[in-house]
């Protein structure tokens, strides 16, 4: 029987997350989100296991997808850089209540899949850069892929969801910072 996770229960999911962390999702919580019994969700097959990674499997896609053409595109290391960047915003655009509900949200999908590298583009566009002259990376390359791409991620998350700037604001204003820091 393959069960279905409706956008309702997302939405309800991610509430309960917000609220209580990855340990205090419950199927009573989410049930009582959705005005719905706990039994009544458990009959239907769903568990908070099921719940938390149709969230992150939705999430891990979308990623993969969006960066495959930024990968296999061409350029410079800097223009690859500020694509990866685009890219990664668009992702969060599009998964937003989820990623403001927790800061944990690619640890989990990595720890629950192994090594799903979120990092891997950051990297292959810094060494590109660094290597065509585009980019000078102060440090070992996997850390400032790491820092980058928590900088801009948590950067953006915040400032669109908390302060509600527009999308070419936050964009703008953050990959210039982070190239800044690359120069």
């Amino acid at each position: 029987m393959t069960v279905m996770v409706d956008e309702t229960l997302r939405t309800a999911t991610i509430a309960v997350l917000a609220e209580h962390g990855w340990s205090g999702v419950t199927l009573e919580r989410v049930a009582e989100k959705v005005g719905r019994s706990r039994v009544t969700l458990w009959r239907q097959g769903l568990t908070v296991e099921l719940l938390l990674n149709s969230l992150l499997d939705a999430l891990a896609e979308d990623y993969r997808d969006t960066m495959w053409p930024v990968l296999a595109g061409s350029g410079t290391g800097r223009e690859g850089l500020i694509r990866t960047l685009e890219a990664l915003f668009d992702v969060i655009d599009r998964h937003l209540p989820l990623m403001l509900s927790s800061d944990l949200v690619f640890h989990q999908e990595q720890a629950r899949s192994g090594p799903v590298s979120f990092i891997a583009p950051f990297e292959r566009f810094l060494r590109d850069g660094e290597a065509d002259g585009t980019l000078h990376p102060h440090g070992r390359i996997s850390d400032v892929a790491e820092v980058l791409m928590v900088a801009a991620t948590f950067t953006y998350v915040h400032m669109r969801g908390r302060h509600h700037w527009s999308r070419a604001r936050v964009r703008g204003l953050t990959v210039d910072l982070v190239l800044r820091g690359l120069i």
